[in-house]
């Protein structure tokens, strides 16, 4: 038996994040992942829930200049991926419940993958 599971995406404002995310844990739906890419000078932050196989993902596209407000008031796990946010991409993520101040993941070079870095290099998926 091969069970197929429904999944939607919907684009949302930077200020209609957190309600949004509110209303799907209000649902019952979990938080499964958070996944941050550059796409071209600009970042689309993606955040996962699932509840009865049915996955909602939530798409936010952001400047290099946007704080992005935390959703660990609501689910308070999303704090490993908004540190990770910050401390790879160099996203300010505002109100994380545990925030590491730039810590929680060790790197050679700060915001390895920050679409404002200098030097002209940018990570590249191979």
């Amino acid at each position: 038996m091969t069970m197929n599971e429904e999944q939607t995406t919907t684009s949302v404002a930077l200020e209609d994040l957190v309600g949004e995310v509110g209303r799907l844990h209000d649902g019952g739906y979990r938080l499964v992942q958070i996944g941050c890419t550059d796409i071209g000078g600009s970042y689309e932050i993606n955040y996962s829930f699932d509840k009865d196989y049915q996955f909602r993902n939530l798409r936010l596209t952001v400047g290099p200049e946007a704080e992005v407000p935390s959703i660990s008031g609501i689910y308070w796990g999303a704090f490993v991926y908004e540190n990770e946010m910050h401390d790879l991409f160099g996203i300010p993520v505002t109100g994380i419940n545990i925030d590491f101040q730039g810590t929680f993941i060790k790197t050679a070079e700060k915001y390895p993958f920050s679409v404002t870095r200098r030097g002209g290099d940018r990570c590249r998926n191979a």
